[in-house]
């Protein structure tokens, strides 16, 4: 039997809920479909920052800005890749970004800045507080308590067309297939394709597809989904990566298991301003040492990528990242002798930083991943605890020694590891209009349907950080408004 209502949001991230919401304030019957057993996407993975204008926190500390200034500073981060930018769809972000921000504090998010990002011209940049889970806690919320009905693990694999409309979704579920109809249009909210072989082929390479997503479930279901009703992907071939990234800690640590509960949050951000660094610094490198990105700061001054069998396979100041897919476990690690230990020890040398937080030094790295932190008197013990041939090991380290003038000669030697080559984020959406339509054949937009957030990035560079994430709010919203009324 089908299920009826107004509008269906495929996909449970920011941009999905932000579109259910929205959907539902405007008197509709709202459904949305999650794949995985739990909302999230990879809004929840991410860093939690959002770039706004004519935000509170920007007039408490008394800077002017304006959507146009923020319009204007994004093409700053473009470079030659400006032409390919659509600057209708960046005046859309930048003008929508300061209601939507307070859109977001309304519902209980809570954020600390604004932190300076050049080139944007002020600070605009805002961490989320306590963790970027606090985005989706609230906003699934809001959906329940507006009455959204909200279905995870439902897997959409089809656009049902009739008389030239999208009016419903086929899924697979627990309990077999099932279509779910709606009156007055469908939102894909489904993501980017980072975590997608296919696509990651088709669109950047053979390489780049072996090479896996922050987010594993980000398979560009949506983008599929339209593809076959005449849809395009614009800028497929953009994203962010593929980077060297620590393995994530298999436990949560306490900053990423706090609860998001306002009043904790407006603590922190007391604390942010008032509290002495020192105090702070040992909370807020819990979350720094995370699942970051090692300084490329660190092959420009010795450091060698090593694999599972001690041999060093690239170099490192290339794209070491592209012949990680290729090692055993797809995996390194990244070698330090006593020298590089001591200079990445302080300021301005740094393993990782998050955005407008803080930086992590090697003792971070020894207090707070133990998981990812080896330390050897000698080669040889070094590799015990690696467990690699220390023969090989050796045999790499002198065979690098002899042509580097950045030799690792002293001990104790430092592993940190395992890295591993990921994509954080693609830029590969599906073309939109002004009113997030997707487009169809001669860019006709296909009845009924619509496109949020990564999947509907329609060609806009979201550079910087805190942009995916507005766009992801900005774009929910007024797709799913759209998808209520038009």
């Amino acid at each position: 039997m089908d299920a009826a209502c107004d509008v269906i949001v495929v996909g449970g991230g920011g941009s999905g809920l932000a579109a259910a919401i929205e959907a539902r304030a405007c008197g509709r019957d709202v459904v949305l479909l999650e794949k995985n057993p739990q909302l999230g996407g990879s809004t929840a993975w991410s860093v939690g920052s959002v770039t706004a204008s004519g935000t509170p926190h920007q007039a408490r500390a008394g800077i002017k800005d304006s959507a146009q200034s923020h319009w204007r500073d994004m093409a700053g981060f473009n470079g030659d890749l400006d032409a390919r930018d659509n600057p209708e769809l960046r005046r859309v972000l930048a003008d929508e970004m300061p209601d939507t921000f307070r859109w977001l504090l309304k519902h209980g998010i809570r954020f600390f800045g604004p932190m300076p990002e050049p080139p944007h011209t002020l600070p605009r940049m805002h961490n989320v507080l306590p963790n970027s889970r606090s985005f989706i806690t609230h906003l699934e919320n809001a959906a329940r308590r507006a009455g959204v009905r909200i279905v995870c693990g439902v897997r959409a694999t089809k656009l049902v067309v009739e008389q030239g409309r999208v009016v419903a979704v086929d899924c697979t579920t627990a309990d077999g297939p099932r279509r779910y109809r709606a009156k007055s249009g469908v939102v894909l909210a489904t993501g980017d394709f980072t975590s997608d072989p296919e696509l990651k082929a088709q669109f950047m390479g053979p390489q780049e597809a072996k090479i896996d997503g922050v987010n594993v479930t980000a398979t560009g279901d949506g983008q599929k989904l339209a593809l076959p009703l005449g849809a395009r992907i614009i800028n497929g071939d953009l994203a962010l990566g593929p980077e060297l990234r620590f393995v994530p800690p298999q436990k949560r640590n306490m900053l990423l298991n706090l609860p998001p509960w306002p009043a904790l949050a407006n603590l922190m951000a007391w604390s942010l301003d008032h509290m002495p660094s020192a105090l702070l610094r040992p909370f807020v490198m819990s979350f720094v040492t995370t699942a970051l990105a090692p300084s490329p700061d660190l092959f420009a001054e010795g450091a060698i990528l090593i694999n599972k069998n001690g041999a060093r396979f690239t170099d490192e100041r290339g794209k070491p990242a592209y012949a990680l897919p290729d090692q055993p476990n797809k995996a390194a690690y990244i070698l330090l002798d006593s020298r590089m230990t001591a200079l990445f020890s302080r300021w301005p040398h740094f393993i990782s930083t998050a955005p407008g937080v803080a930086y992590a030094y090697v003792d971070d790295y020894r207090r707070n991943r133990p998981d990812v932190y080896r330390r050897g008197a000698t080669l040889d013990e070094l590799a015990g605890k690696l467990s690699i041939p220390a023969a090989a090991l050796t045999a790499t380290v002198n065979a690098h020694n002899a042509q580097s003038n950045r030799p690792l000669v002293q001990g104790p030697y430092v592993a940190l590891g395992p890295v591993r080559a990921v994509f954080v984020h693609g830029e590969g959406g599906l073309a939109v209009d002004h009113e997030h339509r997707v487009l169809g054949e001669g860019d006709i937009p296909i009845p009924g349907l619509y496109a949020a957030g990564s999947t509907g990035q329609g060609g806009l560079l979201l550079k910087g950080h805190g942009h995916h994430l507005g766009w992801a709010f900005a774009s929910g919203r007024r797709a799913g408004r759209n998808a209520a009324t038009f």
